[in-house]
């Protein structure tokens, strides 16, 4: 669900604004960019339709966007330093030892070649490949909202590898070639280090696939719901000695149809209303990766309460697979919330490209690029907090919304079976 945002708001969190950016001043050796920077976080949450340099530059009284291009390129500042201030803000007013930490990558299409790190590569906001940036962002998902708390770009090896683009775009040296899960681990090895309250991670299956990300996880002992393709090798279910010692994870489709032990739960508020699906689960094992100690493994899948048009014109029941890492006094209905806060991050990109600018940005090189995304970080993170603090402006969905269901219709889907309604422990 967006945040709403109506003038009115953020005019009545004008106060709110002033010192959120007078506090942060700190961060800045003169007052000129302390000004700028101020400008710009106000212009990022105006209603512009278009934020850009000159646009913002305009709306802030500038002559020309050159302050503001200066600002994002050339002053005396770091955007890493802010991200902690983000952390740091985003902790204290909607901290949560409950929350969940959600990876995905999201994109912004660009043309040309100059850009740091465009490439012509898989573009999920399109579902083709095109010229665009990708970027792999952290969601913070607590009961009181949800908001980025980190980033990084993706910097294919095309960029990686070429010594000449990099120093065009201001690349650090110490800079390597990282895939989508390494970028992710960096992020989680961050929050941990930085104490960030949380207790489960998620993420689709293009990072579910990931056995040095898992493994990340294992070290860690930490709780994940993770999207797997049908593909993933998986050793069980637990008592049935004459089943194939690894299957893919599809393969076990029919064991759980054979078993026949779903459970209807919503997995979350979409915008049709709560998104029910049946849900089963059983455990399994990952051939040459252990659970940390105290954990299990299980495949946990999700099926469509109705039958749908699938490729190839046939038709047939819709099903999601996702390995669930938990500790052995987790339920399946805690599994499927988690499940259901992955889609927060999806929300977030919207939400971000929408409202805070996030991909309007006009700038090329490496410095400006981590910036630009943190200042818009910074200005999500503050329409988070002002609405958790404000009822007025509509509340955000919450744990309740993760709930179990008998015969629960759901968009108008069939009556289901029956299963066991169980309450749901809150998670986020």
């Amino acid at each position: 669900m967006l945040i709403d945002v109506a003038p009115e708001h953020v005019e009545g969190w004008a106060e709110e604004l002033a010192s959120l950016t007078a506090g942060l001043g700190h961060l800045f050796a003169r007052p000129e960019p302390r000004e700028v920077f101020a400008d710009l976080i106000e212009g990022l949450l105006s209603g512009l339709g278009r934020k850009n340099g000159w646009t913002m530059a305009e709306r802030a009284g500038h002559a020309t966007p050159h302050r503001i291009q200066k600002f994002l390129g050339e002053a005396s500042w770091d955007a890493d330093t802010l991200l902690a201030e983000v952390q740091d803000y985003i902790v204290g007013h909607l901290g949560d030892a409950q929350a969940t930490l959600v990876l995905d990558d999201t994109q912004v299409i660009k043309k040309g070649s100059r850009s740091v790190g465009v490439a012509h590569q898989h573009c999920g906001v399109t579902g083709d490949v095109r010229n665009c940036q990708v970027m792999v962002m952290l969601t913070y998902a607590a009961e009181r909202g949800h908001t980025f708390c980190d980033r990084r770009l993706y910097l294919p090896a095309v960029w990686a590898q070429d010594a000449g683009r990099r120093r065009d775009a201001g690349v650090p040296e110490e800079i390597a070639f990282a895939t989508k899960p390494e970028l992710g681990m960096a992020m989680l090895r961050g929050a941990i280090d930085r104490n960030l309250p949380f207790a489960w991670v998620a993420a689709d299956a293009d990072y579910g696939k990931d056995p040095a990300l898992r493994a990340f996880l294992h070290e860690w002992a930490l709780p994940y719901v993770l999207g797997v393709p049908v593909t993933l090798p998986v050793a069980g279910p637990a008592g049935k000695p004459h089943q194939p010692a690894v299957h893919k994870a599809g393969d076990l489709l029919h064991y759980a149809i054979a078993r026949d032990q779903w459970e209807r739960r919503s997995q979350g508020e979409g915008s049709k209303g709560q998104r029910y699906y049946d849900w089963t689960w059983f455990d399994v094992a990952l051939p040459g990766q252990q659970p940390a100690d105290g954990f299990a493994h299980h495949l946990l899948i999700r099926r469509s309460t109705k039958k749908k048009q699938l490729a190839g014109g046939r038709v047939d029941f819709e099903y999601a697979y996702f390995l669930v890492h938990h500790r052995r006094n987790a339920a399946l209905g805690e599994a499927v919330c988690r499940a259901g806060v992955r889609w927060k991050i999806e929300e977030n990109n919207e939400q971000a490209k929408q409202i805070t600018g996030l991909g309007q940005y006009q700038v090329r090189r490496w410095n400006s690029w981590h910036r630009h995304v943190t200042c818009s970080m910074l200005a999500q993170a503050f329409l988070t907090v002002q609405r958790a603090q404000h009822p007025d402006a509509g509340p955000e969905p919450g744990p309740e919304d993760c709930t179990a269901a008998d015969n629960a219709p759901g968009h108008g889907d069939e009556q289901g079976k029956g299963g066991r309604t169980q309450e749901m422990s809150a998670c986020r």
